[in-house]
Order: C-alpha cells, then sequence, then structure tokens
C-alpha cells in the first residue's frame, strides 16, 4: 500500500469536502448586500444556521492532516501563506461572530450584516490567493521556503482570488434556490444566472492561464497522449455548465442547479490534482518527499479511519434531518423584537 499517495488522496478529500461545503454558506456572506429586504437575509441564513460550524471541521482536517502527514510540505507551505491564511481565519472568526451577533440586536444589525460579508468575502479571496501561490509554484532551496514576504501577491493568485469569490457566490445563490421558495427564490435565481457566467469565465481564464506558469502543466494538458485523458474534464465541465443553466432557464427550484455549479468546482479540483500529480508542491517536491515516516503514517491511518466516517455520518445525518425548504420567519434564529 503506498502510504504517501493513500494521505494525498484523503487530504485532497478533506480540502474538497471544505470547498464544497463552506463554500456555499461563505457564498451567502457574500451575496448578504444584494439581499436588500432583513427578511431575505435572515431567511438565507436560516438555510445554513444548522451547517455552517460543522462545514468547517474539513478545514481543520486539511490542515493538521497535512502538518502531520506532510511536515515538509507544512514547513514550506505556512511562511509562503502567512497573510493569505491569517487573514482567511481572522475572517472566519468576525463571520462566525457576527452569525451570532446579529440575531441579539435591532441597532447593532447593520454592523454585523457588514462583518458577515467582509468576513465571507476576506476568507473567500483569501483561500483562491492561497491555491493561486501554490499553483504557480513556491520558491524552495535547501527543503525550506526561499521566496519574499508578498510572493503571494501576484496578477494570477488575485485573479484565482476573484475566481474563488465569484464561485463561492454562485454556490451560495444555487443553494438558496435549492432552500427557500416564493420571491428570495426568484431573486437568487437572477443572480446565479449572472454568478454562473463570470464562474465559467474565471475558470476558462484560470484554466488557459495556468499551463504558461509551469512547463509540466503544459505538457501534462498539452502533449499527445496525455491530452486523451485529461480532455474529458473540460468536456464534462461544458457539460456541468449546460445543466445548470438549463436549470436556471426552466426556473427548476430544486437540487439541479446546486448540483451543477458543485459538479464545475469538484471537475476545476480534479483538472488541479491532475495538474500538480506526483507533487504535492509544484515544480518539484513530490507526495513521497514530503511525506512523513510511513511508521506516522500507518498511525494516522488508524484515527483516520474512525475520524472520517464519523464526520461524514454526522454530517450526513444533520442534511437529513434540516433538508426541506426554509419558510421566512422560521428557523434556529428569529429576531427577538
Amino acid at each position: 500500500m503506498d502510504l504517501p499517495l493513500t494521505w494525498a488522496f484523503i487530504l485532497a478529500f478533506a480540502v474538497l469536502a471544505y470547498v464544497v461545503l463552506d463554500g456555499f454558506d461563505l457564498g451567502i456572506g457574500i451575496l448578504f448586500p444584494f439581499l436588500k429586504r432583513h427578511e431575505d437575509r435572515d431567511t438565507a441564513m436560516n438555510t445554513i444556521a444548522p451547517f455552517w460550524d460543522g462545514n468547517e471541521t474539513w478545514l481543520v482536517l486539511g490542515g493538521g492532516g497535512l502538518f502531520a502527514a506532510f511536515p515538509l510540505a507544512y514547513a514550506i507551505v505556512m511562511p509562503a501563506l502567512y497573510a493569505p491564511i491569517i487573514a482567511m481565519l481572522l475572517a472566519l472568526i468576525f463571520r462566525g461572530v457576527a452569525f451570532e451577533f446579529r440575531w441579539k440586536t435591532v441597532r447593532w444589525r447593520g454592523v454585523w450584516d457588514l462583518s458577515f460579508f467582509v468576513g465571507s468575502v476576506v476568507a473567500a479571496f483569501a483561500q483562491g490567493v492561497s491555491l493561486g501561490t501554490i499553483v504557480q509554484g513556491i520558491e524552495v532551496a535547501d527543503r525550506a521556503y526561499a521566496g519574499g514576504n508578498f510572493d503571494w501577491l501576484t496578477p494570477f493568485s488575485a485573479a484565482t482570488g476573484i475566481a474563488v469569490v465569484i464561485g463561492y457566490a454562485l454556490l451560495g445563490a444555487t443553494w438558496i434556490i435549492m432552500k427557500t421558495d416564493g420571491p428570495l427564490n426568484r431573486l437568487a435565481a437572477r443572480y446565479a444566472m449572472g454568478l454562473a457566467v463570470g464562474t465559467l469565465a474565471a475558470v476558462a481564464l484560470v484554466s488557459a492561464w495556468m499551463p504558461f506558469l509551469q512547463p509540466t502543466f503544459f505538457s501534462r494538458w498539452f502533449a499527445v497522449p496525455q491530452v486523451l485523458f485529461v480532455a474529458p474534464i473540460p468536456l464534462l465541465v461544458a457539460l456541468a455548465a449546460f445543466s445548470l443553466f438549463k436549470a436556471l432557464r426552466d426556473h427548476v427550484s430544486n437540487y439541479r442547479p446546486f448540483l451543477s455549479a458543485l459538479a464545475i468546482f469538484v471537475l476545476s479540483f480534479v483538472g488541479i490534482g491532475i495538474s500538480f500529480y506526483p507533487n504535492i508542491l509544484p515544480p518539484e517536491l513530490t507526495i513521497w518527499q514530503a511525506a512523513a515516516p510511513d511508521s506516522s503514517l500507518v498511525f494516522l491511518l488508524v484515527g483516520a479511519a474512525v475520524l472520517i466516517p464519523t464526520i461524514l455520518a454526522y454530517t450526513a445525518y444533520s442534511y437529513w434531518v434540516f433538508r426541506g425548504k426554509v419558510v421566512e420567519g422560521e428557523g434556529y434564529h428569529t429576531h427577538n423584537h
């Protein structure tokens, strides 16, 4: 059994689970200023109230797993990304506080609404910037980070940051379509249409830019015969996009818009994985070079074998219990007037 590779898959799964699950609730924060009625904001928030903090479990698992299973990669990535990661964590804290506090006050509600929006945007942007920095390559010398303090800030990383903000907003809008009825549903559908166009444009831009950042990316996507193996990914993205636009045009207020938007995210993530393999950090740090000793990985695997199914089970259970539409004026939170 190839333990480093197994752990690379586990971590990739944890990161994907985080992006998919926390993506839509960050998206709702990003859409907040565009939901003009505060009742709509309350309803949108109630659609994520049972899930939002559980969704962040995967972030802890991803970060902790990287530290434990690939300590060398962790030691290189953290100094390279200190600023965006600290910004993301502060934004998530701010957002969490705003989530609870906006229900307790009428006078300060506007302040907490703004905090919820800013926290969501900063967290999403910081995640995109971090991804962009890893994709463009991190400077390594003698098994340590050798770049500057601001290597994370480049036109490419800013573009990936903006792409993630737009993409999360799309997930948020399609989630509202799935979880509500009436005027809020129609408003979300209208936003989703524009955000879908924006997300696909951003995916196209980043995908076209990526092969020119690293020679290995270029050969992976454009050299024969590799191109035959990777060609299905863009085709499946086009299929998911078609499904999304069709569902939005036909005013399908069920799972289809949300699942189609998720499919675009999952396929983009798989595309990044194809570009990276066998490296954990491009251009040259491989999964095997960065891995902890096998004895550590076996020990961690025993824990993961218990922990991951448990997290999956309670996540699935909470989504099952709180399935169905959320009605205005009902839910986990109601204002004390």
